[in-house]
């Protein structure tokens, strides 16, 4: 395993990094466990929160230089890597203004018995983060933001194209002033990880990544009985009932596919139209997609770089394949220049089809034709991932009623791109478990510790 900047745009190999060595990573797992029985033992959660609005500050104020490092390292565009630097800094911020409350003590109401009974919040110890390339910043500012507040220090393992940012990330948390040992950034192997999760020392560990990254650590940690939350991928649905403005439903769907140029667990990947909406749909939204051309990342106008690496095109290249040698339709797109790959929309996809079950990282579109409402459901449902989805119509009634049919951890409802720190991320079935941001997301790793008074 190397950790090595590599510009997707250009292929160009920008800078290498070490390994960590295996006295370096003992020296650095004593220094999260240190800090974890010292600074956050002696600290309040106001100390700690205060410190965390920094970091929050500091990703708004070098937003200019956070954007320049994930352009080179995996090729997203300058006006989404800003946006991504700012909205790490409000997921901070968020935390930090409201860490007191959701880490209040909670009063239970005795059913038998004299005195009084509470639930206090408190710090684990030392957590292991393993963090994707796709948003260096806003995934590691959902672990580490409620978990440094909370009291628990942390061990960071980025993606291995993503060193430089891992070590921006981990310059700004001292220079917000917290301690050696509170954040530490580790440019660890695979086989290192085992003994991060293995050690007594670390208490939990949090993966955002594909399944099977998440089948082995989630391994590793049940044999060492850890604590584990793990965000994994996604083939969500976007279900198309009825609209009263389909042009702006098409858009909503295109912005939807092409976030983060396709590359993101929770994008739109799967359209399930109404039959009545589908021909219509389908021929805007194959004209919208047509629209945008992948470039310079680093355009003022880009609105679709490349993807993050050359073998991240080329797999996409052959599942694309793949799906048409099983019968699938090439309605647009499918062509590939480096890492740079066209706008493509796949139809006429059968439940045989292993296409109707993979995840498509890249801005590849499948649209589906459903009879009527309920069988719209069953397409959405159709798959082994249940991350998020997205349901659109102009009747209230069925919004709420197809919503609690969805098998996902969330559902949007006329509405795209409206993830918020405040509101709940994660999946159930194949694309994890466990919550991230919101009040859940300051949930996960503490000792919800109980104490009766007589």
């Amino acid at each position: 395993m190397s950790y090595a900047v590599t510009n997707p745009a250009t292929g160009e190999t920008v800078k290498t990094y070490d390994t960590i060595s295996d006295a370096d990573l003992d020296a650095a797992i004593a220094a999260a466990d240190d800090a974890f029985r010292t600074w956050s033992k002696t600290t309040t959660v106001e100390d700690r929160a205060a410190l965390v609005r920094r970091v929050g500050e500091l990703h708004v104020e070098r937003r200019e230089e956070l954007a320049d490092i994930i352009v080179r390292e995996m090729g997203k565009t300058r006006e989404q890597a800003l946006g991504e630097a700012d909205f790490a800094g409000a997921i901070y911020e968020y935390y930090a203004d409201n860490a007191t409350e959701f880490l209040k003590d909670e009063p239970i109401t005795l059913l038998d018995g004299e005195g009084s009974a509470v639930i206090r919040r408190s710090a684990l110890g030392v957590l292991l983060g393993i963090m994707p390339w796709n948003f260096p910043y806003y995934q590691v500012a959902r672990f580490a933001g409620p978990n440094l507040i909370i009291g628990n220090t942390i061990l960071l393992k980025h993606a291995e194209q993503c060193p430089e940012s891992a070590a921006a990330i981990e310059r700004i948390f001292l220079d917000a002033g917290f301690p050696q040992g509170a954040y530490v950034n580790i440019y660890a192997d695979h086989g290192q990880i085992e003994r991060v999760i293995a050690d007594p020392r670390v208490q939990g560990v949090s993966l955002t990544g594909s399944e099977r990254a998440g089948a082995k650590v989630a391994e590793i940690a049940g044999r060492n009985l850890k604590k584990v939350v793990l965000e994994l991928g996604g083939s969500d649905p976007f279900v198309l009932l009825s609209t009263d403005d389909l042009d702006a439903t098409v858009q909503a769907a295109v912005d939807a596919r092409l976030d983060n140029n396709g590359q993101s667990c929770n994008a739109a990947k799967r359209f399930v139209v109404a039959d009545g909406l589908y021909d219509s749909f389908l021929e805007k939204f194959t004209a919208k997609l047509a629209e945008v051309e992948a470039t310079d990342p680093n355009a003022d106008d880009a609105a679709l770089g490349p993807l993050s690496s050359l073998r991240a095109a080329e797999n996409l290249d052959e599942q694309v394949k793949r799906a048409v040698e099983n019968g699938a339709t090439l309605v647009r797109g499918g062509g590939r220049n480096g890492a740079f790959f066209e706008t493509t929309v796949l139809t006429d996809i059968t439940t045989d089809n292993p296409a109707s079950k993979e995840e498509f990282f890249g801005p590849v579109a499948q649209v589906y034709r459903a009879k009527d409402e309920a069988d719209a459901v069953r397409i959405a449902n159709d798959t082994p991932f249940g991350l998020g989805s997205y349901v659109y119509t102009t009747d209230q009634e069925q919004a709420l009623r197809v919503a609690d049919q969805i098998e996902a951890g969330m559902v949007f409802v006329n509405v795209v791109l409206a993830d918020g720190a405040e509101l709940p991320f994660g999946g159930i079935k194949r694309s994890g478990s466990g919550r991230e941001l919101g009040r859940f997301g300051a949930d996960e790793f503490v000792n919800k510790k109980l104490i009766r008074i007589g």
